[in-house]
């Protein structure tokens, strides 16, 4: 399935995008894609509808982010090995983890507003990872079936608040709207290979990310099973697991947004984005 939120910022109702592309209301059936309705036993309830006998949604409604209520948005810092390397940093042992503020969560094409005082403001594409069932200590045999869903995320970043001002990365990854996600939350049975996934991301039409999940350090399955066993993690958790080479920290000179750019991004079978990127205003 293709599940998505859509409507006015806060105001969201659920829906689906049937094999035709069209959106189809689901508020009959669930109240939101959040919480509990992303547990295992819920989503397979929606599977059994017929999407056809569903309410179609008239219209070009905006489009929110396709998960609600997140109350733990987790991060994977350099998981890519090519991205690692145009950073010149080591291949992490383990998963560098940190958290990215719930609240910094926006629709896919919602605009993102550049924080106060930044200078130096990047651009990430990211595969998110929505959890379903959850849990504490998961085995990584296990890990898929605790997984809701994916979705593109883009991990939008502010290098000199993230890494120049003491501390930890959270700084610099939870200013508001650091945190467009969608369009969709597509559930695993739709992906083929999570780990060979096309990604891209383009600025003012310019195409500076090419990669794919498959250059990933470590996979969806083993971040489940290894975050697990620090936190528990519940329905509606997101776990955005990392990006491929081409940010603006990577090019020589570095190159970062200012305000005034489109911002567009996509994940093989995810969907794609598209942000405008607005200055600070008061």
């Amino acid at each position: 399935m293709k599940l998505v939120r859509y409507g006015a910022f806060g105001q969201e109702k659920p829906g689906l995008v049937d094999s035709a592309g069209k959106l189809r209301d689901l508020s009959a059936h669930v109240s939101d894609l959040a919480g509990a309705a992303l547990k295992s036993a819920s989503l397979a309830k929606l599977k059994a509808l017929s999407p056809e006998s569903l309410p179609l949604v008239e219209g070009s409604p905006r489009i929110g982010a396709c998960v609600g209520d997140v109350r733990n948005f987790i991060a994977v810092g350099l998981n890519f090995a090519d991205h690692a390397a145009e950073t010149g940093a080591p291949i992490p042992a383990e998963p560098i983890l940190f958290n990215k503020a719930p609240n910094c969560i926006v629709g896919p094409n919602d605009d993102v507003i550049i924080p106060k005082n930044s200078k130096k403001t990047d651009w990430e594409v990211e595969l998110a990872i929505v959890i379903g069932d959850g849990g504490s200590y998961i085995d990584e045999k296990d890990a898929m079936a605790a997984i809701a869903g994916f979705c593109v995320c883009n991990d939008v970043s502010e290098r000199e608040f993230q890494t120049e001002r003491g501390g930890q990365w959270a700084k610099g990854k939870g200013c508001p709207t650091f945190g467009p996600l969608g369009p969709w939350l597509v559930t695993p049975d739709e992906i083929a290979d999570v780990q060979n996934l096309a990604m891209w991301l383009e600025v003012d039409g310019e195409r500076v990310q090419n990669g794919s999940t498959k250059t990933m350090i470590f996979g969806a399955a083993y971040l489940v099973h290894y975050i697990s066993q620090f936190m528990q993690l519940d329905p509606g958790d997101v776990i955005t697991t990392g990006t491929p080479p081409g940010v603006g920290l990577g090019f020589k000179p570095p190159r970062f947004l200012k305000g005034g750019e489109t911002v567009a991004l996509g994940i093989e079978g995810l969907g794609t984005q598209k942000q405008l990127f607005k200055p600070y205003a008061g």
